[in-house]
């Protein structure tokens, strides 16, 4: 840096004198009278001086040498002119004996300008050259490259590839939907029409590949542009999401191809910032499961917000280690606490409370894989209860400002165990809030399925297809509410701005999309026609799992907030006694019942629950074979097993009884 300071000040040393001595040169044609070329070098000497101390003072030798933009240009020209004004005053009032001539004053304001500013190119262009070294094969030819989209991330992308020799691409026609635009050139790129026009013109512009530079388009526009794109089988990319651009987890070159998140079936929603910038900046804030993929993007976003500390709470020691390691690396050490802990492990979170007195918690953690929880639901209710109620209990305590359950929309009219183990996790912190309603603001945020999250279809989809097929679609009928990452850690963020306590927040995601329509758009996606190159197979539904997901309960009273797209839902809350007895209940029991004796009184937990069972016929003919048979002096001949199941069901469904 100190180098390169000192490499501009002679720069612009070397400049100043030249464009001096020029003007002199040319205000007396270049017969520069004597008596005023004596005083050429003092008055050079001070002129010099004081433009050089202008912009020292103005932070020229601050900036960044290497680039160098229309501003940097504004800032440059505002100064020279002052300084000239300077001089040109001082001729004026002592003559050119003390100062140049008020015509050398005037063509040399005008030739510093152009020096000036022909230096600082020079150094963007040997920048870019360093940054940008020539491509290994010098006879490699850049390809032909059209981009849709001539708004500001298209000309910045245009710019990118003229400097940027090292992508190997080169913009020759832009295409977009603003008529006004159409027949003008930009960067000397003509704008040749809609994007429509590829069906005529790809041909004849002989183009390579398409760049797609709307990020911010609707997403029914993208979809319309890829199908497009199919028909023409050219390569097409994109450019990052308007929220990766703007948050700076990407640039306008790092292209990629076109996603599923990219083709949501609606406009993805837009969540304010300056209300949680308000909650988060300058305070300690709590997320567990923060290695998971919603706990890791909440890091993110939250660290984002200035937080005095960030307290990244993980059980797997391997998820932490990575994201601790990227909020790093975005320059965030400062603020991050990593903490190895269990929200099981009551005497941890009781240590960590008081040592650091959190005042946000986001409570993303959780066991959410739905056929994996069916088959032991025993640690979906530690995982997913004991740790919300334990975790929301000490935050009760410690008098923590707000805490903010991640939930699901599985959670409604629950089927399988990860749902109904998330509404009582749901019921825990709206009863807490209800037995001190001016304590800790208790809320709970209900998801659609997250795009890209771990264990959603688009990762599983796309190993399918990489494998050649085929694709396993459950049920052609199928139907889920989709949103990406960033859409629900914002919604989270916002909902504990909105929230006073108590509520349940759920997003306006539009109508559901079909499973198979998007296991079809991921095979056009790679290159492929579905059922033709790829196969798609229905493999039926799994245990646990409904054809149609809704987003409240009937009982649930809605209301709108003060965000259009966020939904407020309140009901009435049981008693905290009642859903912690319960809570316990279940927990002594986990490691002791089978699976479908603890979805049974899960379900006295959570009437609404509708648990998918094994069938007890074969069970009891499967014991009547491996068991021999006793005598039970009530109901004669019996397998052990079956005796047992008996006494079992007795206790589990009998709901008045609690420790």
């Amino acid at each position: 840096m100190k180098a390169a300071r000192i490499n501009l000040l002679l720069a612009y040393t070397g400049a100043l004198i030249g464009t001096l001595w020029l003007s002199y040169q040319l205000r007396f044609d270049f017969a520069v009278p004597p008596d005023t070329e004596r005083t050429f070098l003092p008055v050079c000497a001070w002129v010099i001086a004081w433009k050089l101390i202008c912009l020292w003072r103005c932070g020229q030798f601050d900036a960044l040498v290497g680039y160098f933009s229309l501003p940097d240009f504004s800032r440059l020209f505002w100064v020279l002119l002052a300084t000239s004004l300077g001089v040109f005053g001082v001729s004026a009032r002592l003559g050119s004996d003390y100062a140049p001539p008020r015509g050398v004053a005037l063509i040399d304001f005008s030739f510093s300008v152009l020096a000036l500013t022909g230096v600082r190119l020079a150094f963007r262009q040997a920048r870019t050259r360093t940054v940008a070294p020539v491509p290994a094969s010098p006879c490699q030819r850049a390809r032909r490259a059209g981009i849709i989209g001539a708004g500001l991330v298209g000309t910045a992308l245009a710019q990118e590839f003229a400097t940027r020799r090292d992508l190997g691409l080169r913009a020759v026609a832009f295409f977009d939907d603003d008529r006004m635009k159409w027949g003008k050139r930009v960067h000397n790129v003509p704008v040749v029409g809609a994007p429509e026009m590829l069906l005529s013109d790809a041909a004849e512009l002989e183009l390579e590949e398409v760049i797609i530079a709307m990020p911010s388009a609707p997403a029914r526009r993208v979809t319309e542009l890829v199908k497009t794109l199919e028909r023409l089988r050219i390569k097409f990319r994109t450019v990052p999401s308007i929220y990766e651009l703007t948050t700076g987890q990407a640039k306008v070159s790092q292209l990629r191809p076109v996603a599923a998140d990219d083709l949501l079936g609606r406009e993805q929603v837009r969540l304010a910032t300056e209300a949680t910038h308000d909650l988060l900046r300058d305070r300690v804030v709590m997320v567990t499961g923060a290695g998971g993929s919603i706990g890791s993007e909440l890091c993110r976003q939250i660290a984002a917000h200035s937080p005095r500390a960030l307290l990244l709470v993980e059980q797997s020691e391997v998820q932490l280690f990575q994201i601790e390691q990227e909020l790093i690396d975005a320059g965030h050490r400062h603020a991050l606490v990593p903490l190895v802990a269990s929200v099981q492990d009551q005497g941890r979170l009781e240590h960590l409370f008081g040592q650091y007195q959190p005042a946000a918690i986001f409570h993303a953690a959780a066991h959410k894989h739905v056929p994996l929880m069916e088959s032991q639901p025993g640690e979906a209710i530690k995982n997913n209860v004991l740790g919300t109620l334990r975790l929301a209990e000490i935050s009760a305590r410690y008098r923590t400002d707000r805490f903010v359950l991640i939930s699901s929309d599985k959670a409604i009219n629950p089927t399988n165990v990860m749902g109904a183990t998330k509404r009582l996790a749901e019921m825990c912190v709206q009863a807490l809030h209800a037995r001190q309603p001016h304590g800790t603001r208790f809320m709970a945020v209900r998801f659609g399925n997250v795009l890209g999250s771990s264990g959603s279809v688009v990762p599983i989809f796309n190993k399918q297809i990489a494998a050649g097929g085929p694709v396993r679609v459950t049920h052609p009928e199928m139907r889920r509410y989709f949103m990406t990452i960033p859409e629900a850690v914002g919604l989270v963020l916002q909902s504990a701005a909105l929230g006073s306590g108590g509520e349940i927040f759920t997003l306006d995601m539009g109508k559901p999309v079909k499973i198979v329509d998007l296991a079809r758009q991921l095979i056009e996606l790679s290159g492929f026609i579905p059922d033709q190159d790829i196969r798609i197979e229905f493999t039926g539904l799994r245990p646990g799992e409904k054809l149609f997901e809704e987003l409240s309960y009937g009982d649930e009273t809605i209301s709108a907030t003060a965000h259009p797209k966020i939904m407020r839902l309140l009901c009435e809350p049981m008693p905290y006694d009642q859903v912690r007895g319960l809570v316990l209940e279940l927990v002594t029991r986990t490691d002791q019942l089978e699976p479908d004796d603890l979805k049974r009184l899960l379900q006295a937990a959570v009437p609404e629950y509708q648990p998918q069972l094994a069938a007890a016929s074969t069970r009891a003919a499967r014991a009547a074979v491996s068991s021999p048979r006793v005598e039970d002096p009530r109901n004669g001949s019996h397998p052990p097993s079956a005796i047992n199941l008996a006494h079992t069901l007795r206790w589990a469904t009998d709901t008045d009884a609690h420790p």
